[in-house]
């Protein structure tokens, strides 16, 4: 609702409630984008670009979220691209007795090269994006080149009439 200069206040009510803003950060956390908390709210994505103008600490909750949410990506990528390691446990029965045993061991993920291209080509890309030189060249091949200029394996065909720019034959 909007507030008029008589101080009556007009238009539709809001929808937003306080404990949205907690409820944004959460979802935020799990990944979800403006137009998802717009689904999950009830309420067109235009609204949550209104209420982040209107609610400061509904925006300082969004961003929060998904700057968390970003850096727990950016941090597993880069764990994934230089390999990772942790402790684990296994449960193993004894062949004999059937008697259950814990035996602990280290769990070793080797580095992903995929993951580690990805990081480098977005952190790095004046160095590791995929460059495509192209050399272009024409040549002038006419019917009255001489047969010593014209590289091996090159055939040249009879003009058709369909290359206004050749000479006619």
């Amino acid at each position: 609702m909007v507030r008029e200069k008589s101080g009556n206040m007009v238009g539709r009510p809001t929808k937003f409630r306080e404990e949205y803003v907690e409820q944004a950060f959460k979802l935020c956390l799990l990944g979800a984008t403006d137009a998802d908390l717009g689904r999950f709210f009830d309420v067109d994505e235009r609204t949550i670009n209104n209420w982040k103008e209107a609610h400061p600490e509904f925006l300082q909750s969004l961003k929060g979220g998904k700057e968390q949410a970003d850096a727990r990506v950016a941090q597993s990528l880069y764990r994934r691209a230089l390999g990772w390691e942790h402790e684990a446990v296994k449960i193993v029965a004894d062949a004999k007795t059937g008697a259950e045993h814990i035996v602990s061991y280290t769990q070793r993920y080797p580095p992903d090269t995929t993951a580690a291209i990805f990081w480098l080509k977005n952190r790095r890309p004046d160095l590791w994006r995929d460059r495509q030189a192209l050399e272009h060249a024409c040549h002038n091949i006419s019917p009255f080149t001489a047969a010593t200029s014209i590289p091996s394996g090159v055939v040249i065909l009879p003009d058709n009439g369909r290359d206004p720019h050749l000479p006619k034959t």
